[in-house]
């Protein structure tokens, strides 16, 4: 286990874990699965897991060389953001503003530096958007941009969404004429073209999620989603994702609305370039509010709109870019000749500088949250638990990884047999944790490591006697503030030096 916890190379979530875990078990043979004999349909990010499984192959840390590949990850985006703006006709140096925005914007730096999947995600869906432009302005283009949108899928779902709005892009096009503007199909034969490559890729992963999991979606939908959908999203979940972007990008956020009334103009003329953009930056908290009116479904610190930010800069660039286009390019004062419009441009820059600042405080009291939790207590068990002892856990990530045991997850992502015991106890008492404790009873695992906070009733329970107690200093990460070891009626295999009940590290 210490191979993989080098000084300072943990993860600010556990999720980072939960990858490098999915990626273990393939680079060992065992397919997609999390315990090593049964296969799930967990992964959102089955394109990510495969990268990172490559690793295993390498000398060293698999942790380390998964943060070397996220920030690979985030500079390949830093560079199709670039050729985004010049194929926008963007002029370089407002370009290169926006390339630099991008490096900079701290949510994607955390990303990166996390192991998380969004930069696979941003540069595929970036760069599918390139080609999209591309090939709706040249119909004989090949047909790229679909299959690259249909892989962008496989790092993260919500690129289904980005397909669905590519396609419409591609049929509905608006023309310009002296009669005002009117609406024409576009090249079916080119779309169906594109989605029978890109299916190539797709369709094995979507019968594998059906045969395995009995739907086309994964697992992890039905744990965050919860079990109440529908509806029209609530204002203070479209407000908590304007706060999300702001947060990092405040001038940018802006600034978008600028660049996508931008886009509006340009349809129908010379410089048209559908309504692609807009339409996936509005789209998506639009989609995630609806698939789950009654909570604010966006991860943790709102990382489900990460994946936004690429698309929200190149708005927000080609916007000022078009306020400032009928203005000099050099401003005299006497004899000075300032070229003001590039000066200012960088300007920009500025306000990503105390996000920065502030995305590594967050980044450094986030890895601590996690390994005063689930990696301490991995640390704890590992030389006196048994490897035959069942645990079940409702954060399965570092506790998976680095710890042999089976594990059994109360939040579903690889035990999704526990939403059937959630939805009757949602449907009958308006509350999960009843139905929850009775899956507990129905599994009989041998140890409970849960955050009481997520599960009052088992801290209640005299069943379940707690052996070890984690105190999670300063918490913004973890499901609370404390995880705890329980034992249970059925511990079938004691500690080898059994804790102190109820002791507090």
């Amino acid at each position: 286990m210490e191979s993989y916890l080098l000084d300072g190379a943990g993860f600010p979530l556990d999720d980072s874990w939960i990858h490098l875990q999915f990626a273990r078990n393939l680079a060992h043979g065992a397919g997609l699965s999390y315990n090593a004999d049964q296969l799930v349909t967990g992964s959102t990010a089955p394109l990510w897991t495969a990268l990172l499984s490559l690793l295993f192959l390498l000398p060293g840390s698999a942790v380390l060389w998964a943060k070397v590949l996220g920030v690979g990850m985030h500079a390949a985006t830093v560079d199709v953001v670039f050729r985004l703006l010049r194929e926008l006709k963007v002029e370089r140096p407002l370009a290169m503003v926006g390339a630099g925005l991008t490096a900079m914007t701290s949510w994607l730096v955390w990303s990166a530096m996390a192991a998380m999947e969004v930069g696979l995600f941003c540069w595929l869906s970036t760069w599918g958007v390139l080609l999209h432009l591309r090939e709706r302005r040249d119909p004989t283009r090949l047909p790229r941009s679909l299959p690259i949108l249909l892989l962008s899928t496989l790092a993260r779902p919500e690129g289904w969404l980005l397909v669905v709005v590519a396609i419409c892009d591609r049929l509905l096009v608006v023309e310009g004429s002296e009669q005002g503007l009117s609406l024409r199909l576009g090249s079916l034969s080119k779309v169906v073209h594109g989605l029978a490559i890109g299916s190539l890729v797709t369709v094995p992963m979507v019968a594998f999620y059906w045969l395995v999991g009995g739907s086309p979606l994964p697992t992890t939908f039905a744990t965050k989603a919860g079990y109440r959908t529908g509806g029209l999203p609530a204002g203070q979940f479209l407000d908590s994702v304007q706060g999300i972007l702001f947060q990092a990008q405040p001038v940018v956020t802006l600034l978008a609305p600028a660049g996508a009334l931008t886009v509006l103009a340009w349809l129908g003329t010379r410089r048209g370039m559908g309504l692609l953009l807009p339409l996936w930056v509005a789209g998506l908290p639009i989609a995630y509010g609806v698939l789950s009116s009654d909570r604010l479904l966006v991860g943790n610190f709102g990382r489900y709109f990460f994946i936004l930010f690429p698309i929200l800069i190149v708005l927000a660039v080609v916007g000022w870019s078009e306020a400032m286009r009928r203005q000099p390019d050099e401003l005299s004062i006497g004899r000075v000749r300032l070229r003001w419009k590039a000066w200012l441009g960088m300007l920009l820059l500025l306000p990503t500088l105390p996000a920065m600042a502030r995305g590594v405080g967050l980044y450094s009291r986030s890895l601590l949250n996690v390994q005063d939790s689930d990696v301490l207590m991995a640390r704890e068990l590992a030389p006196i638990l048994p490897h035959e002892a069942v645990l079940a856990v409702n954060d399965i990530g570092a506790l998976g990884f680095l710890l042999p045991n089976r594990l059994v997850d109360l939040a579903g992502i690889i035990t999704p047999e526990v939403h059937e015991y959630s939805r009757r106890s949602f449907a009958a008492t308006g509350s999960y944790h009843p139905g929850v404790l009775e899956f507990i009873h129905h599994t009989e695992p041998d140890y409970l490591i849960v955050f009481p906070r997520w599960f009052p009733l088992v801290e209640r329970s005299a069943d379940f006697v707690p052996l070890l107690r984690l105190k999670v200093e300063d918490n913004i990460t973890m499901g609370g503030d404390e995880l705890v070891l329980y034992s249970t009626p059925w511990t079938r295999y004691p500690l080898a030096s059994p804790a102190t009940q109820g002791d507090t590290r």
